[in-house]
């Protein structure tokens, strides 16, 4: 991967999927205010301390090759970050890689998070082709109706419910992109 994480952005319509910045810890400690966002994804921040941390895994992801995470702001609203889009890329030669995202409270209703995470698997289809990289899975509970929404407004079709597992406590839905034609 020569991707340089301080480097590396992408445009969507208003959007710019950024890296995330050690200035972004406000907003992030704001978004993961929100207590449906708080029980729906693994990681918490509730601190300075926890942002930092979450930074830091997010960085050592982009230096080790497995985990491409983006900041995404609006810039018709601002320059702060309003979501989040990652690539979870399990090894290289594999054909298959997990995304994930989510979007602050004030922002959601706006699109963001189809937009966002369409740029995203443009990019890392383009990024992974030479990896034989065919298909990407987005993840969700099955109560979490919003998602499939933003699964099937950005091009990923339902392919199957998974049964609950540790630590999530619901059966799940996985949704799938795959790749077609030359990017």
């Amino acid at each position: 991967m020569d991707d340089d994480p301080v480097t590396t952005t992408l445009s969507a319509g208003p959007l710019l999927l950024r890296p995330w910045l050690a200035e972004d810890v406000p907003a992030l400690i704001e978004a993961y205010r929100d207590p449906a966002m708080r029980t729906m994804l693994r990681s918490q921040v509730t601190d300075e301390a926890t942002a930092q941390r979450w930074l830091r895994v997010r960085q050592e992801g982009w230096e080790s090759g497995s985990y491409f995470s983006f900041a995404v702001v609006d810039r018709h609203h601002g320059s702060e970050p309003v979501g989040n889009v990652a690539l979870k890329y399990p090894a290289p030669g594999s054909d298959n890689a997990e995304v994930g995202y989510w979007t602050a409270a004030p922002a959601r209703g706006r699109g963001i998070a189809p937009l966002a995470l369409g740029a995203l698997g443009d990019w890392a289809f383009e990024t992974f082709a030479k990896d034989a990289l065919m298909r990407l899975d987005l993840l969700h509970q099955v109560s979490n109706e919003a998602s499939c929404r933003v699964a099937e407004k950005s091009g990923y079709g339902f392919a199957e419910v998974l049964p609950a597992r540790p630590p999530w406590p619901l059966d799940g839905h996985r949704h799938s992109r795959l790749r077609t034609g030359d990017l």
